[in-house]
């Protein structure tokens, strides 16, 4: 007798924009279907990265949730108790209320994943997540240091925290040579050094800091054709990060993309790739970065040095210092050599530490046991 999937039920507040949703797609389309009946649940809305997983599993949006649903989520139960899932995930945005939820509607285990946290962060938000971890089983968080911290001070044994890093599919983000279409199409000459970047226009993702280390960098520059900053990416800091490259004088060397749907386009195009991000978890579009050969000059936040790893410790700066960007920007143009052997430092650790197969495994290998035991 075949025996029954294990049913799995996914909450998320949307799989629109970000290293979260995106990440989440991935693994949700990697689970075996011959093992995994896959749902999964949107408290606001679908979103592009839900696109063309319609055919491969259930993709519910949750009823309007009504004002009191952080204290009595009781439509938000009735979804999920539709499902009748044997494991309930959620995801960072949605966990108190969606582990309340679970637990109402008689959910038998309940899993989070913290896909990063602003640190310092709030007590408020520490005393939220700490109740949320009296319904929650097992916390998964995608590095590390963010292990350490929920650990130590929100979950303080409420539950089990394990690491289970972001992967990315290293065969469809690979080095290969500048086509040449980006270029053309912001009218930029083949031999202008560009600066990318991927992410949401926040203030957590510290875009301001790169601004700043631009109009220092460009000051000061004399190595021939001036670089570029290239950001694809929107938010909410969108129109000050336009003023701020005005009052500077680097509105002309910064160019914002908006969301591109082809990041690798992006990335075989730039010179170097760049994070100023204040707090981060396993950056998603750092590891496509270095999958595909790109060499990275990074803060050292969050999960950042142990993606980069010992080997490209020296790419690593300090948060909200846009003088030590700028000189490590500098560093990183000036001296093709090393950059090479940095892109290629970059591919090799991404390739052996960051594959998506690997994440979906450790997924795969905790649902089950969080089934026999």
């Amino acid at each position: 007798m075949t025996p029954r999937r294990i049913r799995l039920l996914h909450i998320v507040q949307n799989l629109n924009y970000g290293g979260m949703e995106r990440v989440l797609s991935d693994l949700l389309g990697r689970l075996d279907p011959a093992e995994f009946e896959v749902h999964l649940l949107a408290l606001q809305y679908l979103g592009r990265f839900s696109e063309g997983l319609e055919g491969h599993f259930p993709l519910h949006v949750a009823p309007a949730l009504g004002r009191f649903s952080m204290v009595w989520p009781r439509a938000l139960a009735r979804a999920i108790a539709q499902v009748s899932p044997d494991v309930v995930h959620t995801h960072s945005g949605v966990w108190y209320k969606a582990a309340l939820a679970a637990r109402l509607a008689g959910a038998r285990t309940v899993v989070h994943t913290e896909h990063g946290r602003r640190l310092p962060d709030r007590w408020t938000d520490r005393l939220i997540d700490g109740q949320a971890a009296r319904f929650t089983r097992v916390v998964v968080a995608v590095s590390e240091e963010l292990q350490a911290y929920l650990g130590a001070r929100v979950t303080r044994g409420r539950c089990r925290v394990v690491w289970i890093p972001n992967g990315v599919r290293t065969d469809l983000f690979a080095p290969r040579p500048d086509s040449g279409v980006l270029r053309r199409a912001l009218g930029l000459a083949a031999d202008v050094p560009l600066i990318g970047s991927v992410g949401r226009l926040e203030p957590v993702k510290g875009f301001d800091v790169m601004i700043e280390a631009l109009a220092r960098l460009l000051a000061t520059w004399d190595g021939g054709q001036p670089p570029i900053l290239v950001v694809a990416g929107d938010g909410s800091e969108r129109g000050a990060l336009e003023d701020l490259a005005r009052r500077l004088g680097v509105d002309r060397q910064v160019r914002l993309l908006g969301w591109h749907d082809r990041p690798s386009d992006l990335l075989e195009t730039i010179t170097i790739f760049t994070l100023a991000s204040r707090s981060e978890g396993t950056s998603i579009s750092l590891l496509e970065a270095m999958s595909s050969g790109v060499c990275p000059v990074v803060t050292r936040v969050g999960g950042n040095a142990a993606v980069l790893g010992p080997a490209l410790a020296h790419r690593l700066v300090p948060a909200d210092d846009p003088a030590a960007l700028a000189a490590a920007w500098r560093a990183a143009l000036t001296d093709p050599e090393l950059r090479t052997r940095d892109a290629a430092a970059g591919r090799t650790q991404a390739e052996a530490c960051y594959g998506l197969d690997a994440m979906v495994r450790r997924h795969a290998d905790l649902y089950r046991e969080l089934l026999v035991h």
